[in-house]
């Protein structure tokens, strides 16, 4: 999970940020990244992408990033700017909001997925990134916890759509409930199965 982060640091980079983002599939809510700088010493067993854990291991993974990383930078586009620019771009705005709220400045990025980011910062995109690369991975954990503990507190306001046991994916009784109660303020009313009144 390191071979990334050495290759990169045998290039003469120090401060290298893991970039993941979290809710590109749901129906409702904003998409969420996390952008990690992690030390040479970071020690934190079971760091793997966030999909491949429970709920329970994530929500135990995160303090413990939290607590030992260099710095940790989250950035978010809400349902608007995905409905505006679509979920591709909005994820990308994240990602570089993530970046930029670093309290320590990163010299390289390593980005999950296909694309790197409109910022003038050495960067490279990985696929599979969050299997691949320990800082991403990190990232991956940071981001999903972030945006489930929202879709929690949205649940608690628009508690008709049960937010707080889907987070906003497209399950059968999500769908059902926009049927019943048609979209709430925060449904990305340009993807499929949010029915518009």
């Amino acid at each position: 999970m390191w071979q990334f982060e050495q290759e990169t640091q045998d290039k003469g980079y120090k401060a290298i940020a893991g970039i993941d983002e979290a809710g590109r599939g749901p129906l409702a809510g904003p998409v969420v990244s996390a952008a990690v700088i992690l030390p040479e010493e970071f020690t934190c067993p079971g760091v793997t992408d966030s999909k491949k854990l429970s709920e329970k291991k994530r929500e135990l993974l995160f303090p413990m990033i939290m607590e030992q990383a260099v710095s940790v930078g989250i950035g978010m586009a809400d349902h608007k700017e995905i409905d505006q620019i679509n979920i591709l771009q909005a994820s990308l705005l994240s990602m570089k909001r993530a970046a930029a709220a670093l309290a320590f400045a990163p010299d390289f990025l390593l980005i999950d997925g296909k694309f790197t980011i409109a910022m003038d910062l050495p960067q490279l995109a990985i696929v599979k990134g969050d299997s691949k690369s320990i800082s991403i991975a990190a990232a991956s954990i940071i981001a999903k916890v972030t945006r489930d503990r929202l879709m929690v507190k949205l649940h608690k306001t628009y508690p008709q759509y049960n937010f707080i046991a889907h987070k906003g994916y497209p399950t059968k009784a999500h769908k059902q409930a926009i049927i019943e109660h048609g979209p709430c303020p925060v449904h990305r009313t340009s993807f499929n199965g949010v029915i518009l009144p």
